[in-house]
């Protein structure tokens, strides 16, 4: 597995189909074209991932983090159900301050590694046909 370092790495991503959604997560997910130009984004064929924790849904750096943290381990042990593709973790909703009052509780990270592993298990699904 490999991680995602670059603006344009993570652009081309975005730019991407919504594979998955949950209450706070959002899954992008790109296909790898690394025949297209003489120096392509992704050097190999392999499963790529990157982390979006924006200020705006977590405050305190130290939330920010803990959820990378948690994206890339939740991430690592599930890349099997990956496709070979490049995706991006996006957190899009803040985790209530009030429930979760310590920026790196035991009970936060437990939650944010419960939605991961949800939303991961809910991109390696098929697409269902479409209704006739």
């Amino acid at each position: 597995m490999q991680r995602l370092k670059t603006r344009a790495q993570f652009q081309a991503v975005l730019a991407g189909a919504t594979v998955a959604r949950t209450a706070h997560f959002a899954l992008h997910r790109c296909a790898l074209d690394t025949t297209s130009s003489a120096q392509p984004l992704f050097g190999s064929d392999d499963v790529w991932i990157g982390a979006m924790v924006p200020k705006r849904w977590a405050r305190r750096a130290v939330t920010r983090n803990a959820i990378k943290r948690q994206v890339y381990a939740v991430s690592a042990a599930q890349g099997a159900v990956l496709p070979h593709a490049a995706h991006v973790v996006r957190l899009r909703a803040a985790f209530d301050r009030k429930e979760f009052v310590s920026a790196t509780s035991d009970k936060l990270k437990a939650a944010v590694r419960a939605e991961l592993q949800q939303l991961l298990a809910r991109a390696a699904r098929p697409p269902s046909a479409p209704a006739p």
